[in-house]
């Protein structure tokens, strides 16, 4: 009975093994990708930059082009040996590109047979996996795709006879088992490769003697029905190497990518010998957290290379002198904001499953370039501000968004000052007032009601307000001073709470919510006085879609991450095309955006001119809330749009306005962009004209001090500042203007 039993339990396993194994199919997380870089003639890329993009992509500084992921630097060209690569509308095959460069940027591009090439995309950066929940992620290659130094080599050193035996080697596991005896360690080890691929493929960790008898057993029932280069195969892209956080580093594809950055085909001989060390030990010889004994290892592995002749005496030697060459992996390397996005989007249209099984590729909007930029600056800056306001209970948190307007591509985002971490999504998730970045929108909807313009006088002075419960609401300017008659544009600039309260309530305060829904916020908001001081709950994401509709002359683009998704055989799946929507009138929004400029010139925003290129032309808003909780600034450029929020997780006073806070934040990340300037065409019916800053009459230049240039409607009619003897032909001096000056000075 009892060998009957046996033989029934081998051939249980015999069954089962090969059932799994004939129809296995890893599960293969999708793979996400930032944007391509573009190389042009004309772009102001230095190649001095251009090097530092490359070394992102993990291309070797040779002096001459050894193969694929290699460049030479001469003079004022750099030559490039680019990897084949796949992108979301094409294939392109490895070739030479020489890029010629000078003081402004790149001059020109030229094939290997010297013809000029318009344009050429370096290939996507991957930027990380969309992984199960056990963790497990892998790059799957084809034999075609492994080196063959790699199978040599795991056989020289794991399985000397793995072409000749039959799934187990009994002399192997007792030679094995005499060494660690008498070293009292583990120091070598029996199993096969077959035996290690059972063991990662189907069973548990656990050191158990029935767990090694069904190993041995279904070691001997894979190697009878499959042939020495399948299992091969499938042990190279199966094993274990590695542990990076929550992801499970599986296979010699990824951990190739994981380690070095690089495709396994570009390994020299210490790299493919150190992948060979770390498979007796991942942990133990991690060789960033261990790097003597990896190196240790790494040359016990190329001794024996050398010895069976795989590789010379020579070559092993000078392998073995070469540093490990793994990755510092910064923080910039691996962006989980934005990666929280880019699923948040996912999973409306696809399961988790196919997320993380069907071996997906999604192209992204990502920028690594400006993600640096956003990163570092808010780093930099709440190191700072920590400083300058010490509080007992934690550091200050923050979140940067930044988006191209025109496209509505999301670009960069950090959710928290710990970039790296993979927790509370701040840029998502984190609801705070807007405070005064509500300002804008309800201007806006006063340039929309045809009553007011950028000069129009308004009266920042108290306010007592009997709301329905009996209570009284009495605003207050953050200075606590009132400023009486004031233009509009000066209101804004200067984020006066009096003023902006008076027009907020002349044109009402439902319309001024329905602005705000119109421009991409997601909830309607209660239509109660205190929504014109920015009570208003959003996330940094929510405040970059208000704002790109401003930045974009009043064009709403739902704000996207995923550019494509293109399944494991190469087809399309799914395509995320640009959707525009107008919720605005061009002409108000751009009377609008001109006094956003003001801001950055004259108002809240002129702290930022120390940071920027002098020429820059931007548009922008500070926002603060209540008690100094929330710091934010939002404003844009003719190319970007940049959010920042500041302020503390357990939501107390920062101590901040958006000035001081969130504006260092954003001026940093914006000089930094190399972005243009705002230059929107202005519409015809439009007229600019030159105002009085402080009373917002109209003067000429020379004729009256701290004069700024706004732009009206052509018929809008304007008081004049006494004795500056306009032309009558001024478009916007009439009988009627005349008349508001007659009125202007009766009043005054």
């Amino acid at each position: 009975m009892c060998i009957l039993a046996a033989c029934a339990w081998v051939l249980y396993l015999d069954l089962q093994v090969t059932r799994q194994f004939e129809g296995r199919r890893w599960t293969l997380p999708a793979q996400v990708y930032a944007a391509p870089l573009e190389l042009y003639a004309g772009e102001p890329l230095p190649l001095p930059a251009l090097e530092q993009e490359l070394q992102r992509l993990h291309y070797r500084r040779t002096d001459r082009l050894e193969s694929p992921g290699t460049y030479r630097w001469s003079g004022e060209h750099i030559d490039l040996a680019l990897r084949p690569a796949r992108f979301a509308d094409e294939t392109r095959a490895a070739q030479l590109l020489t890029v010629n460069g000078g003081a402004g940027g790149i001059l020109s591009l030229r094939d290997s047979g010297g013809a000029d090439v318009p344009v050429l995309r370096l290939e996507p950066l991957l930027i990380g996996s969309i992984f199960p929940i056990h963790g497990e992620d892998r790059i799957v290659l084809t034999p075609a795709e492994v080196p063959p130094l790699l199978p040599a080599a795991l056989k020289a050193v794991e399985d000397r006879k793995f072409d000749s035996h039959h799934g187990v080697d009994p002399l192997a596991m007792l030679r094995a088992a005499w060494v660690n005896v008498r070293a009292g360690q583990i120091e070598q080890g029996g199993s096969t490769l077959t035996q290690q691929l059972v063991r990662s493929y189907f069973l548990s960790s656990r050191q158990t003697l029935s767990r090694k008898l069904r190993e041995a057993v279904m070691a001997v029932a894979l190697d009878a029905h499959f042939s020495k280069a399948d299992l091969m195969n499938a042990y190279i892209n199966e094993i274990f190497l590695g542990q990076d956080g929550d992801r499970a580093i599986h296979g010699f594809g990824l951990a190739s990518q994981f380690y070095f950055g690089k495709p396994l085909a570009e390994l020299d001989l210490s790299e493919v010998a150190l992948l060979v060390a770390i498979v007796r030990g991942p942990s133990y010889y991690d060789p960033r957290r261990h790097p003597d004994r990896a190196r240790e290892r790494r040359n016990l592995v190329l001794k024996e290379l050398a010895q069976q002749r795989l590789v010379s005496a020579a070559a092993a030697g000078a392998a073995a002198a070469r540093p490990l060459g793994v990755t510092s992996r910064p923080a910039g390397a691996y962006y989980p904001a934005y990666l929280d996005f880019v699923r948040r989007t996912l999973r409306r249209d696809y399961r988790d499953q196919d997320l993380t099984e069907a071996g997906l590729r999604i192209y992204t909007s990502l920028e690594p370039r400006a993600q640096d930029e956003a990163e570092r600056a808010l780093e930099r800056e709440l190191a700072r501000l920590d400083k300058v306001h010490k509080h007992p209970q934690g550091q200050l948190e923050g979140a940067v968004v930044v988006t191209a307007p025109q496209s509505g591509d999301v670009i960069a985002i950090v959710g928290g000052r710990n970039v790296g971490y993979d927790g509370f999504d701040r840029a998502l998730d984190a609801r705070r007032s807007m405070g005064s970045l509500v300002k804008p929108f309800i201007y806006l909807t006063a340039l929309e009601s045809g009553r007011y313009n950028a000069a129009t006088v308004v009266q920042d002075a108290p306010i007592d307000l009997k709301l329905q419960n009996g209570t009284h609401w009495k605003p207050e300017n953050f200075t606590r001073e009132t400023y009486g008659a004031v233009p509009v544009v000066r209101a804004l600039a200067e984020s006066l709470n009096l003023a902006t309260v008076g027009v907020g309530l002349d044109v009402g305060v439902p319309k001024v919510a329905a602005t705000l829904e119109r421009f991409g916020l997601a909830a309607k908001p209660a239509p109660v006085p205190a929504m014109l001081l920015g009570a208003v709950d959003v996330t940094p994401l929510e405040a970059a879609q208000l704002y790109n509709g401003l930045a974009n002359g009043g064009f709403k683009n739902p704000l996207r991450a995923v550019r494509a998704v293109i399944a494991a055989d190469g087809k399309p799946l799914k395509a995320f095309p640009l959707e525009v929507t107008p919720v605005a009138a061009p002409a108000v929004v751009y009377q609008l955006d001109r006094m956003l400029v003001q801001v950055m010139d004259h108002g809240t925003g002129r702290a930022a001119r120390a940071l920027l290129p002098p020429q820059l032309v931007v548009a922008g808003k500070s926002g603060t809330s209540s008690d100094y909780r929330d710091s934010w600034f939002a404003g844009f450029s003719g190319s970007h749009l940049v959010v920042v929020w500041v302020g503390y997780d357990d939501n107390s006073p920062t101590g901040f306005t958006g000035s001081a806070g969130a504006l260092p934040v954003w001026a940093r990340v914006m000089a930094g962009l190399g972005t243009n300037s705002w230059n929107a065409p202005m519409p015809e019916s439009l007229a600019e004209v030159h105002i009085e800053y402080p009373t917002g009459l109209r003067a000429v230049p020379g004729c009256a001090q701290d004069l700024v240039a706004v732009v009206v409607p052509s018929s809008a009619a304007l008081a004049e500042k006494p004795g500056c003897g306009f032309p009558a032909s001024n478009p916007v001096s009439s009988a009627l203007d005349r008349a508001a000056q007659w009125l202007h000075g009766l009043v005054h």
